[in-house]
């Protein structure tokens, strides 16, 4: 990326969200022009014709960045004009000649991707560091706003904060039903604000997709509708605005998964998780129940985690470095000490235990889920469900309790035909059939 467009990026991040400066020229994209020309012929070749507006579109390219490359090819006889609109060449219907038609096949021999024109793998880079969150970006305030729809304590705030704060890595651990993974996914909603990320990267001639629509979620504001329909972008549109990704993977995780993933049928590349990620955060649950141990997963993110560069192989065994900007956040049932030994968990800078609720947490809990069920209740009826299910016996409070058994009761209300309010024999019931009891109780 030109000196003077890191610097651009640099600028726009103090004064808000960085922006993919729109490319102007063919140089500008930092691509090879041969690439480009192999993207035009497949992207004709798969659409049979179409006008220069949306072949440039379908880039993400001004035409007029592609328009000399055009004129290029129909001089070789490998693209034709099937008629114009009247208004240039941008209103140009374009079609493969033959020729251009064995070309194109002979390109996608070497891979089939015919989608946005990637991001030089160095212009990547850049954006991912200028989108990295500012020092001391979060304030308690903000990270209570984030939890204002759970039921939290001061010092768990506290613990939790300067993790998020510093973006290192984090482990939550504790009993089932307490909440880590609600946890976790409300970090998402601290940062509204969106940040860009490139369908593709180009790095070494080969091509890796990243964008991925089970994680990714693009905004189009009306603003944009209104410049992409006049094709004057104010951003790159090889790239993508989204919120920052929040990704999750669990007990199917394997080591393979973590590197770059090749289409013997497509011959192009799929990103793995950890950089689909990238300026996000990436929440590996359940951790030391995946196919492979919690030790070869560290051991694969050690220097990623300290150094905040990745390394990923190619097949024919080149290697790439990429950024490794997401916050990692370990979730686990299990006692830390089954994961590995004090020198291993060093490895993850923050640690926080997932408490079980305090009486006062746990009937907070139970009085905002009712409320939002519009269900009836009373304190009493409250006070008498923890001296029935809970004091005096060896059960421990969970903080999904609550939600469990009075969606039970609702079930159960609505079967019978009940009166829209909880009662003692609702509630009982409802927890009968939420836990597993012994026969003599």
């Amino acid at each position: 990326m030109q000196t003077e467009q890191v610097a651009q990026l640099a600028a726009n991040l103090q004064v808000g969200p960085a922006v993919p400066a729109v490319p102007g020229h063919l140089r500008d994209t930092g691509l090879p022009e041969a690439m480009v020309e192999q993207l035009i012929l497949k992207t004709l070749y798969f659409r049979s014709e179409t006008l220069g507006r949306d072949l440039a579109r379908s880039l993400g390219l001004r035409f007029s960045v592609i328009d000399e490359m055009i004129e290029f090819l129909k001089r070789q006889h490998l693209v034709q004009v099937r008629r114009s609109m009247g208004m240039g060449a941008i209103s140009s219907v374009y079609a493969l000649t033959e020729a251009g038609r064995l070309h194109a096949r002979e390109y996608l021999e070497q891979n089939q991707y015919a989608g946005k024109a990637p991001v030089p793998l160095s212009q990547y880079a850049e954006m991912v560091k200028a989108q990295r969150w500012k020092d001391s970006w979060l304030s308690m305030d903000r990270l209570e706003m984030a939890y204002r729809h759970m039921v939290t304590t001061p010092r768990m705030l506290s613990q939790l904060g300067p993790a998020v704060n510093a973006g290192k890595s984090f482990l939550v651990y504790g009993q089932p039903g307490n909440g880590k993974t609600y946890l976790a996914e409300a970090l998402n909603e601290i940062d509204p604000e969106p940040i860009y990320m490139p369908y593709a990267i180009e790095c070494q001639g080969q091509i890796i997709q990243l964008y991925d629509p089970v994680y990714h979620k693009p905004i189009v504001d009306e603003g944009d509708e209104i410049r992409a329909m006049a094709f004057e972008p104010d951003y790159d549109t090889r790239w993508f605005k989204t919120r920052r990704p929040f990704i999750v993977s669990g007990g199917e995780l394997s080591l393979e998964v973590l590197d770059l993933s090749y289409n013997t049928i497509s011959k192009f590349y799929d990103a793995p998780l950890q950089l689909k990620a990238n300026n996000g955060i990436y929440l590996l649950d359940d951790f030391g129940r995946q196919k492979c141990s919690p030790a070869e997963i560290l051991n694969r993110w050690i220097v990623p985690m300290e150094r905040h560069i990745d390394y990923l192989t190619f097949q024919n065994g080149a290697k790439m470095n990429v950024p490794f900007e997401a916050f990692l956040i370990f979730s686990t049932n299990l006692n830390p000490d089954q994961l590995g030994d004090e020198a291993f968990l060093r490895r993850i800078s923050y640690k926080m235990l997932m408490r079980n609720p305090s009486e006062e947490e746990f009937l907070e809990i139970f009085r905002r889920f009712a409320d939002q069920q519009e269900l009836d209740y009373t304190e009493e009826l409250l006070q008498d469900f923890l001296n029935r299910h809970y004091r005096g016996t060896t059960r421990d409070r969970r903080r999904c309790h609550p939600r469990d058994v009075i969606n039970h009761a609702i079930d159960l209300i609505r079967f019978e035909r009940r009166p829209w309010e909880l009662n003692e024999e609702v509630l009982h019931l409802a927890f009968e059939s939420v836990f597993v009891h012994d026969e003599d109780e």
